[in-house]
Order: C-alpha cells, then structure tokens, then sequence
C-alpha cells in the first residue's frame, strides 16, 4: 500500500533539468519543472498587458521620458548579452517600461517584459549601473525561469502535504505527519526561493558586467537598498530573500570572475 503511493511522488521528483548555459559564474543549478515554458510564457504576455493597460489608464505609464528613456537605454544594452545565458532568449518579445509608484519594485516576467517602478530609481538616486544591477537581476529571473520553477515546487509541496495526509491515514490519524508535512513543504520552498535570489544576482552581475557597467556599482546598490528596509526586516532563515549582507558578500567574492569581464568591455 505504501509503495502505491511512493511511486508518483518518486516519478514527480524526476523532472529535472537545467534552463541556461552556466556563464563565468558557473550558473549550473538543476531545476524542477513540472509545467511548460509556453504556458507560463503565454499568462505571462497576458498579465503584462493588462497591468500597463491599466497603468495607461491612471496615467502612470512612461509619463516620465527621460527616465523611461534611461531604462530603455539600459535594456538595450543587457538583452544582447543574455545570449550568453541561453540563445533562445533573442527569440522572445522583450519590452521594458516605466510606471510611476512611490514603490521600491521593479520586475521581468518570463519571456523578456521588463517593468521599472519610478520610486525606486528616484528614492535610491539610482545611476546607469546600479539600474543595470537590478534590471540583471530580474532579467536573471525570466533567464532561469524561476517562475516556473516555483509553480512546478509549489505542485511539488502539494504533494508533499498530500503525502503526509495519507500516511496519518496509514498509520492513524496522527496530525504530527500532516505538520511535519507543512514544516517540510515550507522549508523548502523558503530555501528554494533563497537560492533563486542568490542564482539571480550571480547571472545579473556577469550580465551588467559584460555590458559594460562597473560590478561594484551593484554593492552601492545593495547598500542603498540594506538602508532603504533598514526597518523590520525579519531574520533571514525565515524569508525567501537572502540577507543584505549576505549579497554583498557573494557579490564580492564573484568580482574576480566578473571584473575582467568589464574590463573587456570597456574595450
């Protein structure tokens, strides 16, 4: 009766596979996905869509040119270069916007859609690098195709949870097995989403690094960001993000790889 249920859990974990080529920083994590990208993709190009719809529609959309055109500006010089990443990238339909927000935020959906928050650039005094510092970083994110990474884990911590139900059933309804189950299903999801935080500012740093923008700007920038949420953050092993200063210790430890990369650059 146990391996009944083994089985499908065994052939579930199975799905594993790799989204990128490794880079100079050596990106090689293997990853679950349990979905495809064109589906993810797909409700992606839909989402954003809708949210500069309505964006346009509070008028807070690229109201700002000259910002806008400093975004767009950094852009162009990123997309080329997640090639080295994975070529398939050039294929997708990137855009990259501006929507006016007191927010600290900024993102890049699967596929290449890029949207900057006005707060962030303003309340940070960000300069050309350390916008490529956060724009890496997110386009990092749609590279590695962490959001679907995460659905696929979150299908995975269903199961899990599914999994502990049927043993409390087995061996008697012992709600240990169902709250073992949560801890499990909840510990691994904060790890996995650590581990896409730190994934994503290895590949952004080679990537601003390659396009020309000094690597040590993306210190500055987490320095600004470690001042900005000085206020109630909790402890790191509780969050999906890695703390401050544990980013801006692996960023340092990475500028050997990645200064010659920049150096090359400014060639």
């Amino acid at each position: 009766m146990k391996n009944k249920y083994l089985l499908p859990l065994l052939f579930v974990l199975s799905g594993c596979a790799t989204s990128t080529e490794e880079g100079a920083v050596g990106a090689n994590r293997k990853q679950l996905f349990l979905v495809s990208s064109a589906e993810i993709e797909a409700e992606s190009a839909k989402g954003y869509e809708q949210i500069k719809v309505d964006a346009k529609s509070k008028n807070s959309l690229n109201t700002n040119a000259a910002q806008t055109a400093r975004v767009q500006a950094v852009a162009k010089r990123l997309i080329p270069i997640t090639s080295i990443f994975r070529p398939d990238a050039q294929q997708w339909k990137w855009e990259s916007n501006v929507i006016v927000s007191k927010e600290l935020n900024a993102w890049c959906m699967p596929g290449g859609k890029i949207m900057f928050y006005s707060g962030l650039i303003e309340q940070l005094k960000m300069t050309d690098a350390e916008i490529a510092a956060v724009m890496g970083h997110e386009i990092a994110h749609a590279l590695r195709e962490h959001g679907r990474e995460r659905y696929s884990q979150a299908l995975v911590g269903n199961i899990g949870l599914m999994g502990a139900s049927i043993l409390a059933q087995i061996y008697g309804k012992d709600t240990r097995y169902v709250q073992a189950g949560q801890l499990l299903a909840t510990g691994v999801l904060l790890k996995y989403g650590r581990d896409q935080e730190t994934e994503a500012d290895t590949i952004g740093l080679e990537l601003m690094a390659r396009a020309g923008y000094n690597p040590n700007e993306a210190i500055s920038l987490w320095n600004k960001m470690s001042q900005a949420n000085s206020g109630g953050k909790m402890p790191e092993f509780l969050s999906t993000h890695p703390s401050d200063a544990t980013r801006i210790k692996g960023i340092q430890a990475l500028l050997p790889k990645v200064m010659p990369l920049y150096e090359s650059a400014k060639k």
